[in-house]
This record gives structure tokens, C-alpha cells and sequence, in this order.
């Protein structure tokens, strides 16, 4: 689909000294306008436009925010307290930034979620899923820094503990945590170098975001069915199609922002956040953003050693190897056929991996003793076991659905379609004709 010549043309004479020289409006107009997408497109497709709505609302909120916010230990609690209560609209940009951040991983683990159910990872799109694995990462990076910036007690916490797991890394441990703290403890260097950081690490998602879309364009839409484009009337234009589908699914998911930004704003942060940080008074419970709670249980679930690598270390790698594990999909998965649609028992272990991710993260937030400890550890075998073991036997023994000759013909009836893409073969072979 990316080598279609461009329809773009120029109906002005500056329209067209400028095609010729910098041909910005052409790039535009056939990425988002004639660029044809599969004709079978759901709304689990439209978190892609989500999240770079999410992306943009995130950086513009975040510039101004930054230039109100005081990076210091001394200043740093009561500056954010001032834009509540002092800068015009402060409390509003606040809140869009905070809420946005959660939002921002809610689309984020359902885009993920859609791209492992529909096979959105499979060749020719490797450097396509590992591009937004990268994004993910970088997201997880700003998202932890960002928290540590309201230097409230849950902030400075929730810092000394997750920097603390480093050390747990045999011979550089010690060097990368003092290298992230900026010293021996969390303190105004460590402050210094995470707002920095945070405000530099969404220009950097950007960047990741556009080689993401470019990758797209280059191999082409997904699509439900998880069949190529075969025939013209297998696709349609992104615009006006798909550009309405996308907009009215981000119509919805403002709506819900709104909700928790204008009536619920502190709903999913912490309350002891709202207390300034104080190194001689430690929290009765020390527990992440709920973004991180299912990796923060994989970290809890080891507590014992596994050959000289000790119950620490053991957790550090398992937290690790839960993101890393991410980027080795393309290859775990050894079936030739890409939907879960067509798929019974991969749709099967989908959907209980699904509850495992969601029960993961509700065990994040339970305190690490008693019943809590085996379960950690049952979540977090399945976890690993569905990547290296499920996808990898299942593509092997699993019987598949039979899979539709085109997304034409998954679309319609058979009839209907083989009149379809009969039409279209008659067309192109016209077309050749007279070429």
C-alpha cells in the first residue's frame, strides 16, 4: 500500500511552488487523507489516534506546568501547591497533566493488548511492535520520574525503593544508583536530574512516535481478520473512513477524562502524596502509580534464591524480563496465522493472560506477606509462561478456524464479495491493457 502513486494535487500556484520544493502538504494529504486503510477497521484501531492526542496534551501541559515548577527539595511541594492555588487555570493543568499520564497508559495497555489479540506484531511488522515496545519503555521512564516531582511522601518513597532494587546488580549496581540519585540518597540532585529527564523524555517519545507511524505506512494497516490487502476493494481512504471512526472514539475517551478530571481528579493517585516528603517518616504502605503495580508484583513475587542469584537480584531480573520478554514477541509466536479471531485456544489463554495482567496489578498494591506471596508467584509464572510457552507450543499444535479468502469476503457475504473483487480484478486488468 505504501508504493501507490500520490493523488495529491496542488490547485493554487503557491500550492504548487511549494510541492515542489518542501512537499509537506503531500506527505500530509497521502498519510492521512488518500492513504487506504483495511475496510474492516474496528474501535480497537483508534487508540493509535488516542494516544497522540494523549502525547500532545501531555507536552503541552507539561511546558507550562514546567514553568511554574520549582526543582528543588526546599521549594519544589510547595510550587506545585502554588499552581493549584495561584497560576490561572493552575489546578486545570494540573490535573489534565496528572490524569493525563494515567490515561495515557490506560490506551497505551489496551493498544498493546489489541496488537497481541489481532497478531499486529507478526512479519513484515517486527520493527513495527519493537518501535512501540521502545515508546513504552520511555513512557514507563517519564512516568516514574514524573512522579517523583511532586516530592509529596509517596514521591520520595516510592524513589528511595524502586532506586534502591538497583543495587542488587552485581558490580555496577551501586554506581547506577548513585549515577540516578546524583549522590548516596534521593535528595535535591535526584530531583534536579528527574525533572530534567521528564522533560526531556516525551520530546524523545515523539520522536520514536513518528518512525512508529512511518513504519506503519511503509507495511501497511492490520485489520481484524489479520489477512493482507489482496484487492482495491479490500481498503478505503483513511479520510473521510477512518477519520470519523477514530474522532468519535476519541470523543468517548475525552468524555471519561473529563469525568475524572473535573469531578474525580485525585481518584487515582495516592493520598499520602498529598503530604509533603519527610526522610524520618516512612509510609505505612510504599506502593507505585498503578501503572506499574503488575511489574511491581513481579518484582515482590520472588523471595527465595535461585542458584546464586539471590531473591533481590531475582526480583530486578523478573521486573525486567517482564518488559524485555515484550520485545521478543515477533519471534515467540510461531503461528502462521495472525487474529485470535481464527484462533480458539490462543483466543482462550489471550483472555485469561488478560485477567492475569489485571490481577497482577491488583496484587501489586496488596502488602507482600501471607496468601499475597503465592499468588504473586502463580501471576507471575503464567505471566512468562504465556509468552514462553503457550505462544510458542500453540502455534505448533493448534488447529486454526478457516480463514477468509479476503478481508472482502470477511466483510461480506461470498457471494457479494467474489463480485467484488471479481470487479476489481476486471479493472486492474483493463488498467494494464491500456498501460
Amino acid at each position: 500500500m505504501s508504493g501507490s502513486p500520490s493523488s495529491y494535487s496542488p490547485r493554487t500556484s503557491v500550492g504548487r511552488w511549494f510541492d515542489a520544493r518542501m512537499p509537506l502538504p503531500r506527505l500530509m494529504h497521502d498519510s492521512f487523507v488518500s492513504y487506504p486503510v483495511p475496510r474492516n477497521l474496528n474501535y480497537a484501531y483508534t487508540f493509535g489516534g488516542i494516544l497522540t492526542l494523549m502525547l500532545i496534551l501531555q507536552i503541552a501541559t507539561g511546558v507550562v506546568l514546567a514553568m511554574h515548577y520549582s526543582a528543588s527539595t526546599a521549594t519544589a511541594f510547595g510550587s506545585v501547591e502554588k499552581i493549584m492555588r495561584d497560576v490561572n487555570s493552575g489546578w486545570l493543568l494540573r490535573y489534565l497533566h496528572s490524569n493525563g499520564a494515567s490515561f495515557f497508559f490506560i490506551a497505551v495497555y489496551l493498544h498493546i493488548f489489541r496488537g497481541l489479540y489481532y497478531g499486529s506484531y507478526k512479519a513484515p511488522r517486527e520493527l513495527l511492535w519493537i518501535l512501540g515496545c521502545i515508546i513504552y519503555l520511555l513512557m514507563m521512564a517519564t512516568g516514574f520520574m514524573g512522579y517523583v516531582l511532586p516530592w509529596g511522601q509517596m514521591s520520595f518513597w516510592g524513589a528511595t525503593v524502586i532506586t534502591g532494587f538497583f543495587t542488587a546488580i552485581p558490580l555496577i549496581g551501586e554506581w547506577l544508583q548513585q549515577l540516578l540519585l546524583g549522590g548516596f540518597a534521593v535528595d535535591n540532585p535526584t530531583l534536579n536530574r528527574f525533572f530534567a529527564l521528564h522533560y526531556l523524555l516525551p520530546f524523545m517519545i515523539a520522536g520514536v512516535v513518528v518512525l512508529h507511524v512511518w513504519a506503519l505506512h511503509v507495511t501497511g494497516q492490520t485489520n481484524p481478520t489479520g489477512i493482507e490487502v489482496k484487492h482495491k476493494t479490500d481498503t478505503l481512504p483513511f479520510t473521510p473512513y477512518a477519520t470519523v471512526k477514530d474522532a468519535f472514539g476519541m470523543i468517548i475517551f475525552l468524555i471519561v477524562f473529563a469525568y475524572f478530571v473535573f469531578y474525580i481528579p485525585n481518584y487515582l493517585g495516592h493520598a499520602d502524596n498529598y503530604v509533603e516528603a519527610d526522610p524520618l517518616r516512612t509510609p505505612a504502605k510504599i506502593v507505585p502509580e498503578w501503572y506499574f503495580l503488575p511489574f511491581y508484583a513481579i518484582l515482590r513475587a520472588i523471595t527465595f534464591n535461585i542458584g546464586p542469584i539471590d531473591a533481590k537480584l531475582g526480583g530486578v531480573l523478573a521486573m525486567f524480563g517482564a518488559i524485555a520478554v515484550l520485545f521478543f514477541v515477533p519471534w515467540l509466536d510461531t503461528s502462521r496465522v495472525r487474529s485470535a479471531v481464527y484462533r480458539p485456544w490462543y483466543k482462550l489463554f489471550f483472555w485469561l493472560f488478560a485477567a492475569n495482567a489485571i490481577f497482577l496489578g491488583w496484587l501489586g498494591a496488596m502488602p507482600a506477606e501471607g496468601i499475597y506471596i503465592p499468588m504473586m508467584q502463580v501471576s507471575t509464572f503464567f505471566y512468562f509462561a504465556f509468552f514462553l510457552i503457550v505462544m510458542p507450543l500453540l502455534g505448533l499444535i493448534e488447529k486454526p478456524r478457516r480463514i477468509p479468502n479476503s478481508i472482502t469476503e470477511a466483510v461480506l457475504s461470498p457471494a457479494a464479495s467474489g463480485k467484488l473483487n471479481e470487479a476489481g480484478r476486471r479493472t486492474k486488468d483493463e488498467n494494464l491493457t491500456r498501460a
